[in-house]
């Protein structure tokens, strides 16, 4: 046989085993000349197998086998592009409405529907046939298939390859089931036989009903899966016609120009212009006015938004109001943007606070025809944790047994045990998809019905969804919408309304331009006081912030792009931080290099820096240049666009008469840019919010840090910003019910804490408490808050135990008891009683406690403390040797410092995993750390608290680093409020944190490996 027209790749969720490539690859080694992908209640497989299928000389047909559960309905195989849409719109029907599968499948005008043996209807339809595998051929001398013979064929299902795929075949379907594999049904998984035989073996199981191979043939040959994968599926018009769409792009760019720029900006004008015509040559006027008609909405609203992406570039873009960088003061690379040889329209990131995105994409879902709306998929893979707690739970392994083959790293014992069957089983797993789900901010808007193309998906957030990744949608021609959230702009937002309320000053929070030339603003840049600033705040960055002595905007651009992997990896951004601070001490690697890339010392730092350089040194067509922007930009999948790049580039430059070695360089560091880097308006627009954020920081320091605890901080936990308000001069106070409402609140310079915070509160609880305080007036006791609401016992003694009842004026103790006289007394909860009976004053033995005891309570139910810091409570009182201000005054000395932990980095390098740490000294000041794999084998990070530090001062171009040698951490004094010599004394320690990170890369290579050049080479 040489048709196969059943075949089940891994898409098939928990179901098939084979993956895409080598499924094709399969049916190419055995002489397969028709393949047919037919997996089960999902397409989204199909375009990539069409592609791979054409490489490999092979006939693709497509379709879609339709399941209700275990049971197979029927298979629907596409006669062409409109047969498979039919198909979708089918099965999309019933995934929106959530209705189970019809048993009979309904008429199809470009499908066939084959049904199996199990589900054989009492007539067929002209397009509908009776399909059997080989081990069913003898079922055929029934009756009841006799008459159905002229429409049976042979329909050999493919699932498996070899026996071992077998076992994971039916692991799988217990995953699915969430069953042992004793308990697996047979009616649930494939039979052992549904391989791709195209041996004689399977010729001689259909030989006595020979017609019903030529019937599988007949029906492969009037299908034909043609699809153009050069032709753009996005929504072409926004007002019906294109000159419709050019006349108001127009108007709306020549309005905003001269709100933009004035009436007498000529070069804004020609850019204008000559934008508008390279737009509307390559039809992108309705991308645009969708965009913008989405921003119009959010701006009716009054909501921030920031554009980013490539179309940020744009003129048009800024003119519209899309985004807020303007490209003539930046000398935005016009051919990053848009050029004559791009296919796709330029990326529009558009953010939103995450608090108003779900208000525009419901404006977007609703605004735009239903049905031409969906957001793209994802495929989520199995990961290694989830492989070992699957696979464990099908061979009822136990927890020690599945940790100890985690350890291993799914290796085998060689012991020939169930353990082993595990590790074998999960390293065929790895990378197989285990899930699809909705991608984070990817939205298609469709010219045709999206049902075209794909079956539609419910996913919990309540829109539909695409069954194919936002890879394939790039292939099969979309461009999605991204449309992005973030807190750092809820942040903003909600620190402009927290001034105007709290000081009654408004804030234009518009004025960029002011902020980028504010003094204050940059010199907080310069030191990095940045902490709680979008995208500037982590400890990486404020270090490269000190490094550069960041004190504008342009530099501050540059950072946001040097920091990026693909700079950072081939070591241009040390080259980048030695050539801004000493920029007479090196020569441009190439006369090129200088008259493009000046502005950032001939170092490529964004990906226009790339193209130019591939252009201009490299000779490169400009064709090339809309290649080598997509691979840079992650757009490709692999780097097989760079490499197929690379040829042509060292003929180009050979025939320049470049240096050799120099070309090499050149090109190493083209490659390290692929899918980590920045265009530079991408930069810029990161660049605006940073200086938006640190505006705020430093003028309103108080209400932005109380914004950043509501808006659930950035890269730090919510700790850290509360240190930040107490630096900026508030007074924080522990939660109260008189004061706090479910998130933190600000009154003057007092700071009252969230419910929020309490971990173990309930946040309807929370705001009932709230709206009973609002409607009713404060609580004037214990025993009216208990009349008035309707509180758990532990709940009542968490807020008790954090002082949320301090405005009685009495003891802790002393609540606790009336608490419980009055839960025995049965107080009633009744709000609406007028005329309550006088309270009974009780007199308790008087319990001396004392702050320290505060400060264990808060630690216990917030994660840290507010009435004392982690310095007081530590049994020692020595404080360090020096301090973060003297750190300069001590480069290259050997210091000792005491310090409390604030986060730590892991950093993977060749000799091992090393780490970075921050910290904050008895002042208050933040320093950093370095700790290389040797040291922390002996010195180990053991959890959040004081640690005392040695190690000598290294700085790198004015940023101090302490080269830890060794560390401990320091004990706190016995918690107060057990008995002194119980576990439970210092158990309470184990509730401080620190912020963890990891970096999920190959260890960048030494400096001694990369041997950037820093003089023109001869």
């Amino acid at each position: 046989m040489k048709t196969f027209l059943n075949c089940h790749s891994y898409h098939s969720l928990r179901y098939g085993t084979i993956p895409l490539n080598e499924l094709v690859d399969l049916a190419a080694s055995r002489g397969v000349t028709t393949l047919g992908l037919t997996d089960i209640n999902t397409v989204t497989g199909i375009y990539d197998f069409v592609r791979m299928c054409n490489d490999r000389k092979i006939k693709p047909i497509v379709g879609i086998e339709f399941r209700k559960g275990d049971e197979k309905l029927y298979t629907g195989i596409a006669k062409n592009t409109k047969g498979i849409g039919e198909l979708c719109k089918f099965l999309t029907d019933h995934n929106l409405g959530n209705r189970e599968l019809p048993t009979i499948a309904p008429k199809f005008k470009n499908a066939f529907i084959v049904y199996p043996i199990s589900n054989t209807p009492v007539s067929l339809e002209k397009n509908e046939y009776l399909g059997v595998n080989g081990h069913e051929t003898t079922q055929l001398i029934k009756p009841i298939y006799q008459k159905l013979l002229k429409k049976t064929i042979a329909f050999q299902s493919v699932t498996i390859r070899n026996e071992d795929e077998y076992e994971l075949h039916k692991a799988l379907r217990c995953i699915d089931h969430n069953i042992l594999l004793s308990q697996l049904p047979k009616d649930s998984h494939c039979d052992s036989s549904e391989i791709m035989d195209t041996t004689i073996s399977l010729e001689q199981q259909f030989s006595r009903y020979s017609g019903i191979i030529r019937n599988v043939d007949k029906l492969a040959a009037q299908c034909s899966f043609d699809f153009d994968f050069t032709v753009p599926r996005n929504k072409k018009l926004y007002t019906g016609s294109k000159s419709g769409d050019m006349l108001l792009l127009g108007q709306l760019a020549k309005d905003g120009i001269l709100r933009r720029y004035g009436a007498k900006n000529k070069e804004a004008k020609i850019r204008m212009e000559k934008e508008l015509k390279v737009i509307g040559q390559l039809n992108f006027t309705g991308y645009f006015l969708i965009t913008w008609d989405i921003v119009r909405y959010s701006q009716s609203r009054g909501f921030m938004h920031v554009g980013r992406g490539s179309g940020a570039n744009s003129i048009v873009s800024y003119a519209l109001g899309i985004t807020d960088i303007c490209p003539l003061e930046l000398d935005l690379y016009f051919e990053r943007f848009l050029n004559e040889n791009r296919k796709s329209p330029p990326d529009f990131d558009i953010d939103w606070s995450w608090q108003e995105r779900d208000e525009i994409l419901d404006y977007i879902f609703k605004r735009f025809s239903p049905g031409h709306v969906a957001f793209c998929g994802t495929i989520v893979e199995f990961k290694h944790r989830s492989i070992m707690r699957e696979l464990g739970k099908v061979y009822g392994l136990q927890k020690a047994e599945l940790d100890a083959l985690s350890k291993n790293g799914l290796q085998s014992s060689g012991n020939d045990s169930v353990i082993d069957l595990v590790a074998k089983l999960g390293a065929m797993l790895v990378g197989f998809p285990n899930q699809r789900s909705m991608h984070a901010c990817g939205v298609i808007i469709s010219e045709e019905p999206i049902t075209n193309f794909s079956a539609l998906e419910i996913k919990p957030k309540g829109f539909p969804i695409v069954q194919f990744d936002m890879h394939i949608a790039e292939d099969i021609g979309f461009e999605k919408f991204d449309i992005l959230s973030q807190r750092g702009l809820g942040t903003i937002s909600s620190t402009v309304e927290l001034v105007k309320r709290n000081r009654g000053i408004s804030v234009d929070i518009s004025k960029i331009d002011n902020f980028k030339r504010d003094p204050q603003c940059n010199a907080n840049l310069q030191i990095g006081n940045t902490l709680g600033c979008f995208y500037i705040e982590s400890p990486a960055m404020r270090g490269l912030l000190r490094r550069l002595k960041c004190n504008d905007y342009q530099t501050l651009v540059a950072a946001s792009s040097i920091i990026r992997p693909g700079v950072a990896k081939s070591g241009m951004m040390k080259e980048y931080i030695y050539r801004h601070n000493n920029p007479n001490s090196f020569e441009y690697f190439h006369e090129v290099f200088e008259e493009f890339l000046g502005d950032t010392y001939g170092i490529m730092v964004y990906q226009e820096d790339v193209i130019k350089i591939a252009l201009h040194y490299g000779g490169l067509e400009p064709t090339y240049g809309d290649i080598l922007r997509r691979a840079i930009s992650g757009k490709s999948r692999s780097r097989k666009e760079i490499e197929s790049l690379k040829y042509k580039f060292f003929e180009s430059c050979k025939q320049l008469g470049h240096n050799e070695q120099l070309s090499l360089e050149v090109f190493r560091q083209i490659e390290s840019f692929a899918g980590y880097s920045f265009c530079k308006a991408h930069s810029a627009s990161y660049a605006v919010e940073s200086y938006q954020s640190l505006y705020l920081k430093t003028y309103y320091g108080i209400e932005f840090m109380v914004c950043a605890i509501n808006n659930g901080g950035g890269f730090y936990r919510a700790e850290i910003y509360i240190h930040e308000t107490k630096r900026s001069g508030g007074t924080v106070h522990v939660p109260c019910v008189n004061n706090s409402d479910v998130e933190t609140v600000l009154k003057g310079t007092d700071i009252y804490l969230g419910f929020n915070l309490i971990k173990s509160m309930d946040e309807k609880l929370s705001t009932l408490l709230v709206e009973e305080r609002i409607a009713n007036g404060d609580y004037i006791s214990l025993e009216d808050f208990l009349s008035r609401t309707s509180i758990g016992g532990e709940t009542l003694q968490t807020l008790i135990f954090i002082g949320a009842f301090r405005f009685t004026g009495k003891p802790k103790s002393d609540l606790i008891i009336i608490a419980k006289l009055l839960e025995s007394r049965e107080v009633s909860k009744s709000p609406t009683l007028l005329i309550q009976e006088p309270l009974q004053e009780y007199q308790f033995p008087v319990m001396v406690r004392n702050i320290v005891e505060d400060a264990f309570d808060e630690i216990e139910i917030l994660g840290f403390s507010v009435s004392l810091s982690p310095f007081d409570l530590l049994k020692t009182k020595y404080r360090g040797d020096i301090m973060n201000v003297q750190l300069l005054d001590n480069y290259k000395k050997i210091v000792r410092m005491l310090a409390y932990l604030v986060s730590t980095k892991q950093v993977p390098t060749i000799n091992g995993n090393m780490y970075f740490g921050t910290w904050i000294d008895n002042n208050g000041d933040y320093f950093d750390t370095a700790h290389f794999a040797s040291t922390l084998k002996k010195y180990p990070f053991k959890g959040g608290g004081c640690y005392l530090l040695l190690g000598r001062v290294e700085v790198d171009f004015h940023f101090p680093t302490v080269v830890v040698s060794k560390m401990e951490k320091m004990p706190f004094v016995p918690d107060p409020r057990y008995e002194t010599g119980t576990d439970r004394d210092y158990k309470i320690h184990d509730r401080l944190k620190e912020d963890r990170s990891t970096t999920n890369r190959a260890p960048y290579p030494q400096e001694h490996e990369i041997g950037l050049p820093r003089y023109k080479m001869k």
